[in-house]
């Protein structure tokens, strides 16, 4: 994992963007984040798992069919089962290493 600050590139909104094998950040002080570089580290490990480009496929199917249910970009990001998933763990520091493969399919909302 290489973190590297890069503050023109991330949208407006979001802190940073994981692209593996690299974390980017738009703040320099995010590199002593523990939680927020666990849930970027859980996102390069979904990555992984998915030969990286099917995730960013899936990511981006995902979202417009959470931006068609919920009308709203922030819900439709959240509710996308990479980032619930990435939400709900990024404070367990251990959770990495007891993770099973294709962990975020227990984090897709059917309704």
């Amino acid at each position: 994992m290489f973190l590297i600050v890069v503050k023109y590139l991330i949208p407006k909104g979001y802190r940073g963007m994981a692209v593996f094998p690299f974390v980017l950040i738009k703040y320099d002080f995010d590199k002593a984040n523990g939680v927020f570089v666990n849930h970027e580290k859980i996102h390069l490990r979904q990555q992984l798992e998915m030969l990286i480009l099917p995730f960013f496929i899936w990511y981006v199917l995902e979202f417009l069919i959470r931006l068609i249910q919920y009308r709203n970009k922030d819900l439709a990001y959240r509710n996308i089962s990479f980032e619930r998933e990435a939400y709900a763990k990024e404070t367990d520091f251990n959770y990495l290493k007891k993770r099973s493969f294709f962990q975020f399919l227990h984090y897709i909302k059917l309704k």
